[in-house]
């Protein structure tokens, strides 16, 4: 009778490790390019990883960030609960053109959404990309290599 027991909570613990969320150093990178300015991003391909995103990080290397890539084209959002760092997020299309960006405030609920249909969001710490010219239109090239989204 003990064995189906350990047995059944040997599975249950598995499970329950397999749905957590990924932390920090355990998502893909990937290299991005916006114009010559060179992006390491971490790479959120799956539901557990976007849902903790940069949650509790203290502290991000200048030209580091997080590549978010969705499984559909929609209006995604995005909010910073947990998360300390203050952050912009770019909003990308199916081939990496900036559709808008917002600047988010730590640890806060409020959403920021993608003005059209976007397919990926790209944070980065505050200020980066209105710091070297990037706005609406811009190409984040190098998204196509990407992760496919699950």
């Amino acid at each position: 009778m003990i064995k189906p027991i350990w047995r059944w909570l040997a599975g249950l613990f598995v499970a329950g490790c397999l749905a957590l969320p990924a932390a920090a150093g355990d998502f893909p990178q990937i290299e991005l390019s916006a114009g010559f300015y060179r992006i390491e991003a971490e790479v959120a391909f799956n539901q557990p990883m976007r849902m903790q995103g940069l949650m509790q990080r203290q502290s991000m290397a200048t030209n580091h960030g997080m590549l978010f890539v969705f499984p559909q084209r929609a209006r995604h959002c995005m909010w910073m609960k947990s998360t300390l760092l203050p952050l912009s997020v770019a909003f990308l299309d199916d081939e990496g053109r900036v559709l808008n960006i917002e600047d988010m405030e730590p640890q806060t609920e409020s959403n920021h959404c993608a003005a059209q249909p976007a397919r990926f969001a790209l944070e980065m710490n505050r200020g980066w990309f209105a710091g070297r010219g990037i706005s609406p239109g811009a190409r984040i090239a190098g998204v196509e290599r990407s992760p496919r989204p699950q």
